[in-house]
């Protein structure tokens, strides 16, 4: 998968995960890339430091921005454990 660090409002992006205000948990946007990614989904991170990891936002295209949602709804419900059982299964 392709991803990019460019900040710029490419047409044809949407925002579908930011970090809250003030919050400096760079590894939560990592774990969502890494989610989507997983899943075929190519992702921007966006943020005011040249450094992806220290990304604020994550981006995808306009067609992906559903599903993209929707895949990270359902991590947050099922906790880490749900994390660690679809690690678990993608593995096999």
């Amino acid at each position: 998968m392709e991803s990019d660090s460019n900040p710029s409002n490419e047409p044809g992006l949407v925002t579908v995960f930011r970090l809250d205000g003030g919050d400096t948990d760079e590894m939560e946007v990592m774990t969502v890339r890494q989610l989507l990614e997983s899943n075929g989904i190519n992702t921007v991170l966006v943020g005011d430091n040249p450094m992806p990891v220290f990304a604020e936002e994550i981006r995808v295209a306009e067609e992906d921005a559903d599903r993209a949602r929707q895949l990270i709804a359902d991590a947050l419900s099922a906790g880490p454990a749900g994390a660690a059982e679809a690690e678990a299964e993608s593995e096999k």
